[in-house]
């Protein structure tokens, strides 16, 4: 680290109520507790996250600067100021990798436009990991993010997504709001081919993580854990 460059770190977090050895490596450490600027997605959880990475982290020494739902995208150039200047920064989203389904893009975009170095850290990325667990195959695969709520909007994009599951074999992935996971579990099969494959990979890396891969006519009749509370992905390919 001493001999190391500035640079804006994607520092991922952990996906849930994980010890930190478990899934982030010992470097991680290290380049955090040289950091004392972060761009965040939510400050509190971001402190929360540096006290677990080390009980002794400096964290009334450093500068916390937002770049969730809520914060002014035109400020995201002045947070990267600090580099500008030779001090590395580092992106912390609520969970998982920065900029991956997460906010942080935005900030990476304007780094890489000024040639500012960036360097991704090691972690666990939620999609990959159920890519592959699930055995539906990771040679192609696409992230959806939220589907429409609505249920006959929600359906129709179903449909489209298994579509294109069955005639390019490419694993689709989406998510949901944890409280509403039954119901996207419900529309998946009603919607959806029975003899289309689908994944339910939910608290990943935790002590609650449950993911199974059926056919949606064998789904009809297994009884789920309760999904009301965890965080889940769900994967369909033919």
């Amino acid at each position: 680290m001493e001999n190391e460059k500035p640079a804006l770190y994607l520092i991922p977090v952990t996906l849930g109520d994980t010890t930190i050895d478990k899934v982030l490596p010992s470097y991680n450490h290290d380049v955090i507790m040289k950091i004392r600027h972060f761009i965040v997605e939510d400050i509190r959880s971001a402190r929360r996250f540096l006290r677990k990475v080390d009980r002794t982290f400096p964290i009334d020494d450093s500068q916390f600067y937002e770049m969730g739902k809520h914060a002014d995208t035109k400020q995201f150039s002045q947070y990267l100021e600090p580099l500008r200047r030779g001090e590395s920064i580092g992106v912390i989203s609520e969970a998982g990798c920065p900029a991956v389904a997460d906010p942080g893009a935005d900030v990476v975009a304007i780094a890489q436009k000024e040639g500012l170095s960036v360097v991704p850290l090691v972690g666990p990325s939620s999609m990959i990991l159920a890519v592959m667990a699930s055995g539906l195959g990771g040679q192609s695969f696409a992230f959806n993010g939220y589907l429409p709520v609505e249920p006959s909007d929600r359906a129709k994009r179903l449909k489209a997504l298994e579509s294109r599951a069955w005639n390019e074999g490419q694993t689709q992935l989406f998510i949901e709001t944890p409280y509403r996971n039954l119901k996207m579990f419900q529309s998946l099969v009603a919607s959806l081919r029975p003899q289309t494959r689908m994944c339910i990979a939910a608290g990943i890396t935790t002590d609650d993580e449950w993911i199974q891969t059926h056919t949606i006519q064998q789904w009809k009749s297994i009884r789920l854990p309760d999904l009301s509370k965890i965080p889940a992905i769900f994967l369909i390919n033919r």
